[in-house]
């Protein structure tokens, strides 16, 4: 009974395995590294506080950051860290302080790219942002046009602060998306009044 057990758990085992090998070669896989600028105020300000949060003020952040604080950003894309590196895209949406002591954002944004092969195409990223790890996970959880259907993460970190206004943050997207299956013919009914 034992070797019985033992062949049919090698055997879905097996299976298993080949079915995650069909799957993964039905996707191609995304790789982009973009720079995100995120300017807080002053000249060329993204990004702009929807929100105060209702508090208390996050001690382990800059003074008044508050747990709650929304804030939306249309943030500018760069190839590089240079705030005049070659423009990829927008990051669009919001971030929100989501801890009460700890320097943690919860991040919505779609990546709308702008250039190269991508272009005309977003990312939707999402998750949590906590500051104090050098390089952080959030999840690519969808996309459209050329990335429809994008599954994957994104290594988000802080590659330099320009200034206590400007944080440049380091995009490394690596994700994947379906081969587009090859046209096939649809058939077509038709409905006749007779």
């Amino acid at each position: 009974m034992a070797a019985a057990t033992k062949r049919l758990l090698l055997a879905a085992a097996v299976a298993l395995t080949l079915a995650a090998a069909g799957v993964s070669a039905r996707r191609r896989p995304v790789r982009l590294l973009l720079y995100m600028h995120d300017i807080v105020g002053g000249p060329g300000q993204t990004s702009a506080r929807l929100v105060r949060g209702p508090g208390p003020e996050n001690p382990s952040m800059h003074p008044g950051n508050f747990f709650g604080d929304t804030v939306a950003v249309d943030d500018l894309l760069t190839s590089g860290p240079a705030l005049g590196s070659e423009p990829l895209g927008r990051a669009q949406g919001t971030y929100m302080t989501g801890s009460m002591t700890d320097p943690v954002f919860v991040v919505s944004v779609t990546l709308m790219i702008k250039a190269g092969p991508y272009n005309g195409s977003t990312l939707v990223v999402a998750g949590r942002d906590d500051t104090s790890e050098p390089v952080r996970e959030l999840a690519v959880v969808g996309g459209t046009g050329r990335l429809r259907r994008a599954a994957g993460h994104v290594l988000w970190s802080t590659a330099k602060v320009e200034s206590p206004l400007h944080a440049v943050l380091e995009l490394d997207v690596r994700a994947s998306v379906p081969v587009p299956r090859e046209a096939r013919p649809v058939a077509r009914a038709s409905v006749s009044s007779e």
